[in-house]
């Protein structure tokens, strides 16, 4: 690694205050098999990616626990889905710039492979790896609530009074399609009855929620599938 490529890591560490070593780790996170294989290097990013992608689903799934208590767990595996797609991780990837510290075969390079949503996923994820062996599952930790925090807010944010009338504007906008409610389940005593509902699009579960009345149990799933939507872009 020449001393161009060290400040460049250097850099990209700073600007998420990770004050750690590990510059040879966190480029092997940032080769792609291309390149790998054009310039015969042993290692390339896909085991990192295999272990960055199970230490964000693990950070994910505790924000996720901790921050919706009320959740049941169908909506919390949905919303943690949302986060750690492609897409999404794609997007996060771009925000941060990491598609500039990319190292591609020429081939890969030369048909967009800088800006392609699987090489910026499987690059974060392998940052991420990195990351991980090197600082520890704190470091990990740091970075992932860093660069997540948008996605993040964005579960907080859905909390509006209206929900349904906000999902179904959102919908709307994309076509002349609407979602469709339904109650899945209710339960307890009649001055304590408890609903389950699930919000539809083109009759695809989008989300579901909870509460004591039909009318809130519909808000909630309506809650839950903005921010779904929302995350995914």
């Amino acid at each position: 690694m020449d001393n161009k490529r060290r400040e460049q890591l250097q850099q990209f560490l700073y600007r998420f205050h990770l004050g750690i070593e590990g510059l040879e780790e966190l480029n092997t996170a940032l080769i792609h098999p291309t390149y790998a294989y054009e310039h015969q290097l042993p290692r390339d990013n896909q085991r990192l990616e295999f272990l960055g992608d199970a230490v964000l689903g693990l950070v994910i799934t505790t924000y996720l626990y901790q921050e919706f208590p009320d959740l049941p767990e169908g909506d919390l595996t949905r919303m943690r889905a949302a986060i750690v797609c492609e897409a999404s991780l794609a997007k996060v990837a771009r925000q941060i710039n990491l598609g500039e510290l990319l190292l591609l075969g020429l081939g890969e390079e030369n048909s967009g492979g800088r800006s392609r949503s699987s090489n910026l996923a499987d690059a974060l994820e392998a940052v991420i790896g990195s990351l991980y062996l090197v600082g520890g599952l704190k470091t990990a930790w740091d970075f992932i609530l860093q660069v997540f925090t948008p996605a993040l807010e964005v579960l907080k944010d859905t909390s509006v009074i209206d929900s349904k009338s906000a999902l179904q504007e959102l919908i709307q906008q994309r076509g002349p399609e609407n979602v469709t409610y339904k109650i899945l389940a209710e339960w307890g005593p009649d001055h304590a009855r408890h609903y389950k509902a699930g919000v539809f699009f083109q009759n695809r579960l989008l989300a579901t929620g909870e509460g004591h009345s039909k009318k809130e149990a519909e808000q909630e799933a309506a809650r839950a599938a903005l921010a779904l939507i929302k995350i995914q872009g």
